[in-house]
Order: C-alpha cells, then sequence, then structure tokens
C-alpha cells in the first residue's frame, strides 16, 4: 500500500442493527490490518442524521463510501468479503502496481532465446 496516501471513507449505518456492527467490525479489521494509520473513518448513524444520508445520495444502509483518494466509491452491505471490499477500496490493485508484478521471469530475456 503507498503510505503517502490517506484515505477518507465513511460508513452509514441504520443504528445498531447486526449487519451495521457486522460492517464495523469488518471494516475496523480491515484499517487495522491494510490500512495502518492512513486513513480518516467517520461513520455516520442515519437514523440520526438523515439529511447526511440524503446529501450524500444513500439508498441503502450499511454503505462504505472512499471519499478520497479519487475516484469516490460506494460498496453496498455488511462488508463480509473482505476481497470486494478491498477492490472496491482499490486496495488490491495498488498491491499488484506495488510489487513489481511485471518484473518475474517471463519478461527477462534468456541466453538460451538468442542465436
Amino acid at each position: 500500500m503507498n503510505s503517502s496516501k490517506t484515505y477518507i471513507l465513511k460508513l452509514y449505518v441504520a443504528g445498531n442493527t447486526p449487519n451495521s456492527m457486522r460492517a464495523l467490525n469488518t471494516l475496523r479489521e480491515i484499517l487495522k490490518k491494510d490500512f495502518k494509520g492512513v486513513y480518516a473513518l467517520k461513520v455516520i448513524d442515519v437514523l440520526k442524521n438523515p439529511q447526511l444520508a440524503e446529501e450524500d445520495k444513500i439508498l441503502a444502509t450499511p454503505t462504505l463510501a472512499k471519499i478520497l483518494p479519487p475516484p469516490v466509491r460506494r460498496i453496498i452491505g455488511d462488508l463480509s468479503d473482505r476481497e470486494r471490499v478491498l477492490i472496491g477500496l482499490d486496495l488490491l490493485f495498488e498491491e499488484l502496481c506495488d510489487e513489481d508484478f511485471f518484473s518475474g521471469p517471463f519478461n527477462e530475456s534468456s541466453d538460451q532465446d538468442k542465436p
């Protein structure tokens, strides 16, 4: 993960429902393991702040919105599929790019190929 980025995330929940709590707990685990302090998370209870949900056009809960870095992404559901969440946050793609994915032995020239 590129540590120069700061992720700004908003999690919209509807009270303390099981889905809301599962989404919050799963997200906290992902942030602790994969984001290591380079994030800001705001949890918004749409029952207490319906105007915020309306302004951000939230139609279902729980919804995770990645505000920064662009592009804005939204993931709807209880976030139980960790890989889907990471893809939704563009994290898996960045991991592939950071690991010098294309520098393996198949891209290096070999003396055996030379005439």
